[in-house]
């Protein structure tokens, strides 16, 4: 791969999905794209650029869904869903006795972990739950993840990643060698393809968000734009849920952290989402990349 060609792929993964790739990445872009090239019949990489310049449209979703990381399991670094079940939860059902109803988005939902993890944690609550009507959008990037995560079936190697066997039991059905979300839980969850570089108002706004690993791979900028655009997402007395890398300061002061609940952030007034962002360090264009 030549230096010219490095720059132009790093360019367009930037602009189609956010991903702001440093410039010791060439072996990354190689590794997974190379199979990509071999797939479709290419040369290699130069063709493939060749390829993406001429705008060929099925390509630069493969590729785009090459280079995005999809590092997921259940119930993942555990902390999250305890907010979720001890704090979170329990303020939304007092906030919303009235209402009662809750809205929660999956950001980055990916292959289902995430989403599923939350639906049995609400199974887990039905008892303070009865006949609130309960919505979670799970959106990712890509459309393959989704249609994985949309059949909700698991190999053994993914169920025994941090999904207690209690619940294993109780919410899937083994079939062979894999494991399969139970109807009922597959039904609580809407699968949509979002890419987050673009407009989300038309998902409405939600009660919880779950954002998580997923801008560590954006450049500064792009993150003021996302937590800004997020800010007009959720209502005021919502939450939103960062990984475990991941913060709002220094950035924005359209969210401001939950003391002593690690990745755990609430809006400020509403109106805070067209505030001038804090620019940290010398550049606003500093590219932040960070492994999960």
């Amino acid at each position: 791969m030549t230096p010219t060609e490095y720059e132009y792929l790093r360019k367009f993964l930037k602009d189609n999905s956010g991903l702001d790739l440093s410039a010791d990445k060439q072996y990354l872009i190689e590794s997974r794209l190379l199979p990509l090239a071999r797939k479709a019949g290419l040369s290699g990489i130069a063709e493939l650029v060749q390829k993406l310049q001429g705008g060929a449209r099925q390509l630069i979703t493969d590729v785009v869904e090459a280079m995005t990381t999809n590092e997921t399991f259940f119930f993942r670094d555990k902390v999250p869903f305890d907010h979720f079940r001890d704090h979170i939860m329990p303020e939304i059902i007092k906030a919303r006795a009235a209402k009662r109803s809750v809205r929660i988005w999956c950001a980055a939902g990916s292959t289902g972990q995430e989403p599923y993890s939350l639906a049995m944690c609400l199974k887990e609550m039905s008892a303070a739950l009865t006949g609130w009507r309960i919505e979670i959008i799970a959106t990712d990037l890509s459309h393959e993840v989704l249609e994985k995560a949309k059949a909700g079936i698991y190999s053994q190697f993914e169920v025994q990643r941090g999904l207690p066997i209690q619940m294993l039991v109780k919410y899937f059905k083994q079939t062979g060698e894999t494991w399969q979300v139970n109807p009922e839980l597959r039904a609580m969850i809407q699968h949509r393809q979002l890419n987050l570089l673009h407009d989300f108002s038309q998902l409405g706004t939600f009660d919880v968000i779950f954002c998580r690993n997923v801008l560590i791979y954006f450049d500064q900028d792009t993150k003021i734009s996302i937590f800004n655009r997020l800010a007009r997402q959720i209502e005021p007395d919502g939450f939103l849920v960062l990984g475990a890398a991941e913060t709002v300061v220094g950035l924005t002061d359209t969210f401001r952290p939950i003391p002593e609940r690690r990745g755990l952030y609430k809006p400020n007034d509403p109106r805070a989402a067209a505030a001038k962002p804090v620019v940290v360090g010398a550049s606003p264009r500093l590219a932040v990349m960070a492994g999960r």
